[in-house]
């Protein structure tokens, strides 16, 4: 309907995107290099954008691949590094579609709790002194997606220990990085790993340019980002050029800055008011207010059926996502709510019908 409004969907609204940039952006990126945006070109992406990528992360480029999005950089890599039965790491809760992918691939998936400050690194350690074994522990660093929550500076470098004494690799999942509207920024696992073979990196430019854009990229180990580059290949000889050169130009003319900017600042406001609302309308819902990123976790009292309040909300036509959609097993009383889509004006009617979805459901 016209009138729903959605919390479901982790995607920026129209009006904090840079639509007049990226139409300047795609014409000089055609004027300049349109035989190098028509063209197959090569698995390893647009190379000036490759280029780009691994100068801004300090990286040679022969570490960097850039892919379709970075779920495609994700489905790469757990096609190279997980096989069937494999056991991997993964917060509770954490992305849905990791979760997803995993188990397509028939991974043993172990799921360690996620605390305001990161994933809990002192269970993980229990867990790997008892005998856990993982080729990988997948990590969302920065403003969590689901949670919104921050892994600490010194959570960062306890699980490069425990990565290095185990042997496993972190998979450091960062598309929100560039969306710190409060707070001290923090430095990269991927910077932090002084030996540059713990750590694979993926991150997007779909939050800070635009969702179509479909960019994303890996940066690893040079000997695994050829393999991946191998299966990049077999998969589609080469990703979207005209994409990815668009998204160069954006990038290298600067005209990035200024939209990472607008939409640092409209998250900001939203988050806000967001949190005001909930202390008028929900006021049973406990959370951590994000410092970045698109989204927050709610928990609701013990017993609460959010199930069922998903299908009252949607009756009053507002939307979120269930806790449950982000956790193996349980989280019946959480939800989440992205706030990156809904315009500051319409976020207090919005959760003002969560509010009397909630009542309706719990006789409140």
């Amino acid at each position: 309907m016209a009138d729903t409004i959605s919390f479901a969907r982790g995607a920026p609204s129209l009006d904090i995107v840079d639509v007049d940039g990226l139409r300047a952006a795609a014409q000089r990126a055609f004027e300049r290099d349109p035989g190098g945006l028509t063209a197959y070109g090569t698995s390893v992406g647009y190379v000036p954008l490759r280029e780009w990528i691994a100068e801004r992360q300090g990286v040679e480029v022969s570490r960097v691949l850039v892919t379709n999005g970075s779920m495609q950089a994700d489905a790469f890599l757990f096609d190279t590094l997980v096989d069937p039965d494999d056991q991997v790491v993964v917060e509770r809760p954490t992305y849905d579609r990791t979760l997803l992918g995993l188990r397509e691939r028939g991974a043993d998936i172990h799921a360690i709790e996620l605390q305001a400050d990161g994933i809990d690194v002192g269970a993980l350690r229990s867990r790997l002194q008892d005998g856990l074994r993982p080729v990988l522990a997948h990590v969302i660093p920065n403003f969590h997606n689901p949670a919104g929550y921050t892994l600490s500076h010194a959570k960062r470098e306890a699980l490069l220990e425990l990565a290095a004494t185990h042997d496993f690799v972190v998979f450091e999942d960062d598309p929100y990085v560039e969306l710190r509207f409060r707070g001290e920024t923090l430095p990269t696992m991927l910077s932090m790993d002084s030996g540059g073979e713990r750590v694979v990196y993926a991150s997007s430019f779909s939050k800070t340019v635009c969702p179509g854009i479909r960019v994303g990229y890996l940066v690893g180990p040079a000997d695994l980002i050829a393999r991946v580059q191998l299966l990049a290949t077999n998969t589609y000889i080469s990703p979207n050029m005209v994409a990815q050169g668009i998204v160069h130009e954006f990038c290298a003319s600067g005209r990035v800055r200024h939209s990472v900017e607008t939409v640092k600042t409209a998250l900001c406001k939203r988050v806000d008011a967001l949190g005001e609302a909930l202390g008028r309308h929900l006021p049973e819902a406990r959370y951590v207010a994000p410092e970045g990123g698109y989204f927050m976790w709610i928990e609701l009292p013990e017993g609460t059926d959010v199930d069922a309040m998903f299908h009252a909300a949607n009756e009053r036509d507002v939307t979120f996502v269930r806790g449950t959609d982000f956790l193996l097993d349980g989280g019946q009383n959480t939800l989440r709510l992205a706030y990156s889509g809904v315009p500051e004006h319409r976020i207090d009617e919005g959760v003002r019908r969560l509010g009397e979805a909630y009542r309706a459901t719990t006789g409140g």
